[in-house]
């Protein structure tokens, strides 16, 4: 692969965020190099997300990566919340007139990668030791190591899309003053595995026992989650424990549906909330996971990279093709609404979903008399229903 020394936008991070940041880009004619620290199979191996907004659906549609999706990916039109066996349907299409779409985010980086390829976009793997400089100038640039060559990469911007752990936010000067937190005392242990869903739509759990999810990747793969301790570990959980609880929490009306199998990934993830509210500096843009964290009971995580990438991909387009400045000067407000209103649905279905530790029985009550008040209004219902399929953008 030629790797191009200069370049108009350095993405550094090839996952969703930085693929379709790209491939926006690529629509418009403005090139960039893509830089990731892992390797290709790694990446499109990484286990995640699977719960697509309308808006993430019409943004693979429009930038021409949705063949594989709109064959393979499922279209839900509802959920269930369920509450000591009480089960609550909400009827996403009947309520907005739209759904969501259930297709893997591994999958999704397999069709961004591919496209990418095709269009001869530069994407480096294993590249290491990146730095960024001069980003608060007019002349940025990149820094970096492949296969144990220093190079260096010219660009006009850097789109920082190398998730919590990256390199980008750290770099990003008085970041930590901007953030804003809040750590959740329990995580989700999720497992998947190569058998057939016990819904064709996604069931929320509270249960006294904790917080259960019964998902899907497709007709034939199947994920689960439940609540536990931050401090458990993995090895303490063998597949048939994690059945045995999957089936105690569901209930005795569905739990009968569940279809056992060896687990393919097993994992336990935190909770937290995270938000900077620095997202830009000089000519440093952040995005995605860079910029936040959401709790996966709202399934906002990838959602919220998208429209944060489509927003950088309108400011970007707007000074190429217009000189106007506007959009990339207003990217953190624009972003950061939208963002917010993600991390109170997150927190909200969190709060109504989970047992928390040292719960008192008026909390409890408050939790019921929620799932009442939602069971017996259509607005609020609608409500969820909005905040679900996703706040347009």
């Amino acid at each position: 692969m030629n790797i191009p020394n200069k370049t108009q936008v350095a993405i550094i991070g090839g996952g969703v965020a930085g693929l379709m940041l790209s491939q926006l880009l690529h629509v418009e004619g403005i090139s960039c190099v893509i830089l990731e620290r892992q390797t290709r199979a790694y990446t499109e191996g990484r286990i995640r997300a699977g719960v697509l907004e309308f808006g993430t659906v019409n943004l693979l549609r429009r930038v021409g990566v949705s063949e594989r999706m709109d064959k393979q990916g499922l279209r839900h039109e509802g959920f269930a919340l369920m509450d000591d066996d009480e089960s609550l349907r909400i009827r996403l299409h009947d309520l907005v007139n739209t759904d969501v779409m259930v297709y893997g985010q591994t999958e999704i980086t397999i069709d961004l990668m591919d496209a990418c390829e095709a269009r001869g976009t530069p994407l480096v793997f294993e590249a290491r030791d990146v730095v960024l400089h001069d980003f608060d100038g007019d002349a940025p640039y990149v820094t970096y190591t492949k296969d144990g060559v220093p190079r260096r990469l010219d660009c006009d911007f850097i789109a920082g899309c190398d998730g919590a752990h990256g390199i980008c936010r750290a770099m990003m000067p008085d970041a930590a003053a901007y953030a804003v937190e809040k750590l959740y005392p329990f995580g989700w242990l999720g497992i998947l595995s190569d058998v057939a869903p016990m819904d064709h739509e996604l069931i929320y759990s509270n249960h006294e026992r904790g917080f259960a999810l019964a998902s899907q990747r497709s007709l034939t793969r199947s994920r689960y989650y439940i609540q536990c301790d931050v401090t458990e570990k993995i090895e303490d959980w063998s597949d048939d424990r994690i059945w045995d609880e999957l089936e105690i929490r569901l209930g005795d009306t569905t739990a009968h549906r569940i279809t056992r199998g060896p687990s393919l990934e097993k994992s336990i993830a935190p909770l937290r909330s995270y938000v900077c509210e620095k997202m830009q500096h000089g000519r440093l843009f952040i995005a995605g996971d860079a910029a936040h964290i959401v709790p996966p009971t709202g399934a906002k995580g990838l959602n919220l990279a998208a429209s944060d990438v489509s927003y950088l991909a309108d400011a970007l387009i707007a000074h190429y093709k217009l000189g106007d400045e506007t959009g990339l000067a207003g990217y953190t407000g624009r972003a950061l609404n939208r963002i917010w209103k993600a991390e109170r649905f997150s927190w909200s279905m969190t709060q109504l979903t989970h047992r928390f530790p040292n719960m008192t029985a008026f909390d409890r009550k408050m939790q019921k008399a929620d799932l009442s008040y939602i069971r017996t209004s259509e607005a609020a219902q609608k409500a969820i229903a909005e905040n679900y399929i996703g706040l347009p953008y």
